[in-house]
């Protein structure tokens, strides 16, 4: 495992990169990079969220994730751009297309982020690295950071040093230098809520963490405790496997039979359709960082709201309790007839689990996973929730897959 060598390749600010590198190819003369902008939802509805940001816009201190709302009353002359999902896929399948040339062992592990085994470079992996990153500025036109290590877990890191347009360097011996003075809070998979946790603790830098005693840790936070305490002294072993291609989203809806107009039955569609939402995810083995609720009223008028978690999720219930506070926020009293939720900015569960640490259950996630089980092999109505029973609602809505598949292209 030490003679390995893992390269770990980000897009910096994807989506608003991706945006800006299409339309100055088709005629455009300014470059969202270089002015205040955001892709980000429909600014109409007042309830988009900002989905990435350019450097001149995050100096006005909007995050990713804020409403756009939010973002354009701390920028008045902010420019909105709105997403367009395949035309961001092409991208990202351009880059692939390019890396296949140096390694066969690529690992999509989200569409913007890619881990590849580069263990036959040698010694000329850092040179095969800078070749990398200036072909796919050159070539592509978008810039890309490079983390190198001996693990995915510390490529990952590495990559999230200094950017944009940077290679770095994260292998054992360098991070008690480079890693353990960071911030608690920059380890890969701590959340806000566990970042308070550990602080509240006097625990407030990675090196701090890392040095716990690790039956300590185990007793304090049990499985996802000694997790973060692995992370901490860089200790990860997953292998770098060829995956199928990435998935963009999972969504599943239901147009009702009736129109629903309380709240009560509107919660009950809206879990039935997470209970779906939730099975798929965990069968493809992604959590997703954005839930979306779509409504459409009984004159066909349809609206949206969406939430981008601190923690990807593939919880049923994380799920549920999400899409049912944005119902709650955007429900105009007008009776529904249809209800749609998706979950997007997918990423791999391939060597850990996203959301051990937000509100992270054991017993909830082990009864998840035997839930599926049984429901794969005997039915989905072969285990219910008690609220279902004569209430005339399927307890678990969908089934028909909708996950988005990208056009395969190697043009941007």
């Amino acid at each position: 495992m030490q003679n390995r060598i893992i390269f770990h390749i980000d897009v910096n600010s994807a989506y608003l990169s991706w945006e800006a590198v299409y339309r100055l190819q088709h005629g455009e003369k300014i470059d969202l990079r270089k002015i205040p902008s955001v892709v980000g939802g429909d600014e109409r509805k007042r309830h988009g969220i900002v989905l990435a940001k350019s450097i001149p816009a995050k100096e006005y201190g909007i995050v990713t994730g804020e409403s756009l709302y939010s973002a354009r009353q701390k920028c008045p002359n902010l420019t909105i751009v709105p997403p367009n999902y395949e035309r961001y896929l092409k991208a990202s399948n351009s880059m692939l297309s390019l890396l296949n040339e140096y390694s066969p062992l690529i690992q999509r592990f989200s569409i913007d982020e890619v881990f590849m085994d580069c263990s036959h470079l040698e010694d000329n992996f850092l040179k095969i690295a800078y070749e990398i990153k200036e072909r796919i500025k050159k070539e592509l036109g978008f810039t890309v950071n490079i983390g190198i290590s001996t693990n995915k877990l510390l490529a990952k890191m590495a990559s999230d040093f200094k950017k944009p347009d940077k290679v770095h360097t994260l292998f054992p011996e360098e991070i008690e230098e480079k890693m353990w003075p960071l911030p608690v809070g920059k380890l890969f998979m701590i959340g806000v809520k566990t970042q308070k946790k550990l602080n509240n603790r006097g625990i407030y830098t990675i090196g701090q963490l890392a040095k716990l005693d690790r039956e300590y840790i185990y007793a304090w936070l049990k499985k996802p405790g000694l997790l973060i305490w692995k992370y901490a002294n860089g200790i990860e072993n997953s292998e770098v496997k060829n995956t199928s291609y990435a998935v963009k989203s999972i969504g599943n809806s239901t147009t009702t039979s009736y129109d629903v107009d309380n709240k009560k039955e509107a919660y009950m569609f809206l879990l039935a359709i997470s209970e779906m939402v939730g099975m798929r995810a965990r069968d493809l083995n992604l959590s997703g960082r954005v839930v979306s609720v779509s409504l459409k009223d009984n004159d066909f008028f349809s609206y949206s709201h969406q939430k981008k978690l601190n923690t990807a999720t593939n919880s049923t219930k994380t799920i549920y309790e999400t899409s049912k506070k944005l119902f709650n926020e955007m429900w105009n009293k007008k009776p529904i007839r249809r209800f749609n939720i998706t979950l997007s900015e997918l990423s791999s569960n391939e060597f850990c689990q996203l959301s051990l640490l937000e509100d992270y259950d054991e017993k909830e996630e082990k009864l998840n996973r035997a839930i599926d089980k049984i429901r794969y092999k005997y039915g989905y109505n072969s285990i219910i929730r008690s609220c279902f029973l004569h209430s005339g609602i399927k307890p678990v809505i969908g089934g028909v897959m909708e996950e988005e598949y990208p056009m395969m292209s190697s043009i941007i």
